[in-house]
């Protein structure tokens, strides 16, 4: 029994300085590609009940498409600082609306392209008044997303509106 953990620890002892010596040549040569990776990659963990997951992955390459997930930084407005804070953090919504598409509103229902996509509500859940989001056909580089959770805070608000290309940060896939 001595003798094999004798072995087994002189094959360790001579296994450490190779095995070392690889993991510092090789750190560079894996550093260039993940650092790629991150640059275009993130996890991200939702804590607001506007979608049903809670664990998200960004693509930050965007290819906007109907039903695409986007993850975007909301606009500022006095509302999303008494609701979010100064500094919200970043909402995610799906598009359902793409530059060309016709936003109407006809009461409390909010249709693109004559198809019912929301309804609005005149307040806040802490009471904050809301006012009707944009009409009329939506402009090149800009969407309309929604969520289906009944209080989500999105384009059916002009507190929101159209969400632009500037402001989004990449599409996401759920993963939990």
């Amino acid at each position: 029994m001595t003798g094999r953990k004798t072995w087994a620890m002189r094959l360790a002892a001579r296994l450490k300085r190779p095995l070392l010596l690889s993991m510092v040549l090789a750190l560079p040569l894996l550093y260039s590609p993940l650092a790629k990776f991150s640059d275009n990659h993130a996890l991200l963990i939702n804590a607001s009940p506007s979608l049903p997951n809670w664990a998200f992955w960004l693509d930050k390459n965007f290819s906007p498409a109907r039903g695409t997930l986007i993850f975007f930084e909301p606009p500022s407005s006095e509302l999303l600082t008494s609701h979010f804070g100064e500094k919200p953090q970043i909402f995610g919504k799906r598009i359902l609306g793409m530059p060309g598409d016709l936003v109407r509103h006809d009461g409390k229902n909010v249709f693109i392209n004559d198809h019912l996509v929301a309804r609005t509500k005149p307040k806040t859940r802490k009471g904050a008044a809301l006012t009707k989001g944009p009409e009329g056909i939506i402009p090149g580089g800009c969407y309309y997303v929604g969520t289906s959770h009944r209080h989500g805070f999105d384009s059916r608000y002009g507190e929101i509106g159209f969400i632009c290309a500037p402001r989004i940060i990449g599409t996401g896939r759920a993963i939990l």
